[in-house]
């Protein structure tokens, strides 16, 4: 997967970092793949934002606790300016506050700072197909953190059985793409009802739709 994209260009990355030396692994490790380009470093949020500007990247790789500006507030200006952008963030698990932060401003995936080099390149892959990618201890950890959802009424009653189905797949991380395929729908229909379950249920994104369900029970991490 992802693997046949020698005839396109590679995916262009901005690795954002305030330390230097996970700044040249990830740099390091992401240039070792033809598929995939650094396209630019950053140390704090604001260099992220300017770097985002000028390089127009595919993936941006983004720490959350940076001097300056953090990555939540980088991630809402680089959405706000350039919404097909494709945030993953590296993160540990003691931020919880800024991850649920950066769920809300729209980050795709979220990876733990302990993965291996393998997940993350995979998941590189997975969040530039707009598939979301999110470890499933920090999706634990957030659960926790905002507890079950009121259902008033419960999710169920406020959408069609067809949105529900939408809304698992979202969960389990499939790209509308993908959803198209499995339910035999056309891309657009699935991007309709994508946006019919975030306004019916008054969500900011998929991220946080798939995390709806979880807490919902509508669906489980396995």
């Amino acid at each position: 997967e992802g693997k046949d994209m020698t005839e396109q260009d590679p995916i262009r990355v901005l690795v954002v970092d305030d330390h230097v030396v996970v700044r040249e692994a990830l740099c390091a490790l992401i240039d070792s793949w033809p598929e995939l380009a650094v396209v630019g470093e950053a140390s704090d949020g604001l260099e992220a934002v300017a770097q985002a500007r000028q390089q127009q990247p595919d993936v941006i790789l983004m720490d959350l606790l940076m001097p300056r500006m953090g990555g939540v507030e980088a991630i809402r200006e680089i959405l706000s300016e350039r919404p097909s952008t494709r945030v993953l963030v590296l993160t540990s698990l003691s931020e919880d506050e800024s991850i649920s932060h950066a769920i809300q401003a729209g980050a795709l995936g979220y990876l733990l700072k302990e993965s291996s080099s393998k997940e993350l390149i995979d998941a590189i892959f997975d969040v530039h197909r707009g598939k979301l990618v999110l470890h499933p201890a920090i999706t634990r950890k957030v659960i926790r953190h905002w507890g079950r959802p009121d259902p008033t009424p419960p999710a169920e009653q406020q959408l069609t059985p067809r949105e529900v189905d939408v809304l698992r797949l979202v969960a389990r991380g499939l790209s509308n793409k993908d959803i198209a395929e499995e339910l035999c729908l056309s891309e657009w229909t699935v991007t309709k009802h994508v946006s019919n379950v975030l306004g019916k249920l008054d969500l900011k994104n998929r991220t946080q739709a798939a995390i709806y369900a979880l807490r919902s029970g509508l669906t489980t991490l396995d």
